[in-house]
């Protein structure tokens, strides 16, 4: 059935249709924003509806990083299996963390020219396919380009959901459901180690690849039948790659656009630094136990999802979105200068629980520099809403794969060289976004 999702105030023209299945009733159901008073019931199937969006859109941006995570527990397992180097098993991981930076490039545009269901519908198809596949590779140069088209069909989960807040909100209702959906996304890489774990304890590593392929099969029926199309004909684009890239270089030339992706791709390189590192400097470096690394960890993705849960219900709507942002990044600065001098030794030897707690603030500001900066960024492309997706995306997987590796650069022995990328991407964040934002000659 068809409903007006909420529009954010004077920033939108006119309400945008969407089209979001719900009880079956066949009425329509009143604005999310102008429930008439009295109503109980329209105001109770307006608060399913919205439930229903964040759940699906939640279990697509949630796909890829279980794809990634579940599979973590098993690479010693897959080593033996397949009689494997594990640098070549390692590789099954690279493929599909490229897959999934390169499929949004191709996703994001055909889903501004076909709408975004048929392009979303196709990605889920492909990626059970995919993955089923992945349950039967004999080999490991199979699961590897298996794995390759694993992520870049996943990838059209990634962007499209983007995509569909845009079609849905602006303005500050976006910045919210950024924030929603972080908290979804930030609870599955926590778990999907322990869910991979648990999966071993009844099967072998191919019983992950079958389990991740039934939750495909179940988040493709679910979007076949609840989420329906958001971006109406008359908004398509209607030319071909020629004009998909045109319009992607438009989008580069803007230089707010620009300087927001550029932002938030750097805090995201930051924040990726710390994973790839920390394993190596929890344990290694000041001799923790992987259990209190897991717990570490386990803390400081739950600060992230608090502060972007505060940021959405808190402080969106209450001040700008830009004054948001700046103080995010100006913590993430702050943290990553205490790392740097922590781990440098100009305090002499400084223990883990101090360290700790700069890795902890550093993670919990991410919850107002990730949600903010994707909010900004797309409220200036209404009408091409799929193609910034994907730039965002791409744009933030590839400049963390480039960080990733600098962070061992000098060894498993010193923590220095995390410290440095986290400060360098953190500073040259915040010079994007004064130097190409330049929030102060706007209003949020």
């Amino acid at each position: 059935m068809e409903m007006r999702m909420p529009e954010s105030g004077a920033s939108r023209a006119q309400q945008e249709r969407t089209h979001i299945s719900t009880t079956g009733t066949g009425a329509e159901e009143p604005t999310a924003t102008g429930t008439p008073p009295g109503n109980p019931a329209a105001t109770d199937a307006a608060r399913r509806t919205g439930l229903l969006v964040t759940l699906v859109l939640g279990g697509l941006t949630a796909l890829p990083p279980l794809s990634m995570d579940m599979y973590l527990p098993a690479l010693p397992a897959v080593t033996e299996s397949l009689q494997a180097p594990a640098a070549t098993v390692q590789l099954t991981l690279t493929a599909c963390l490229t897959g999934m930076a390169l499929g949004q490039v191709v996703v994001g545009p055909m889903s501004d020219r076909w709408g975004r269901r048929r392009p979303l519908l196709l990605g889920m198809i492909i990626y059970v396919v995919a993955t089923a596949i992945c349950v039967f590779a004999p080999t490991t140069e199979l699961l590897i380009g298996f794995r390759l088209l694993q992520g870049l069909a996943g990838a059209a989960g990634i962007v499209i959901a983007r995509a569909v807040v845009r079609d849905m909100y602006d303005g500050v209702e976006m910045a919210r459901f950024f924030s929603t959906l972080m908290l979804i996304s930030g609870v599955a890489p926590i778990i999907a180690p322990l869910i991979g774990g648990q999966v071993l304890r009844f099967t072998d590593w191919r019983g992950i690849f079958a389990v991740l392929t039934v939750v495909g099969v179940v988040l493709t029926l679910v979007v076949w039948k609840w989420l329906h199309e958001t971006l109406p004909p008359q908004d398509r684009h209607t030319g071909g790659i020629g004009d998909a890239l045109r319009t992607m270089r438009g989008l580069l030339t803007d230089r707010v656009f620009t300087g927001y992706m550029i932002a938030g791709s750097l805090a995201f390189a930051a924040l990726f630094s710390y994973v790839s590192a920390s394993p190596f400097v929890v344990q290694e470096i000041y001799g923790a136990s992987p259990q209190t690394f897991s717990l570490l960890f386990g803390i400081n993705s739950v600060g992230l999802i608090v502060v972007g849960q505060i940021n959405g219900r808190m402080l969106v709507g209450r001040i700008s979105l830009d004054k948001a942002l700046a103080f995010g990044l100006s913590v993430i600065v702050l943290a990553a200068a205490a790392l740097l001098l922590m781990t440098s030794g100009v305090f002499g030897h400084v223990g883990l629980v101090p360290v700790a707690a700069g890795l902890f603030v550093l993670m919990s500001a991410m919850g107002l520099a990730m949600p903010n900066t994707n909010a900004q960024a797309l409220m200036r492309t209404k009408h091409a809403a799929g193609s910034a997706s994907a730039l965002l995306g791409t744009s933030s997987f590839l400049i963390g794969a480039v960080a990733s590796p600098l962070v061992g650069i000098a060894g498993e022995g010193t923590a220095v060289p995390m410290a440095v990328v986290q400060l360098v991407c953190a500073v040259g964040a915040m010079a994007c976004f004064l130097g190409l934002c330049r929030p102060w000659q706007r209003v949020s």
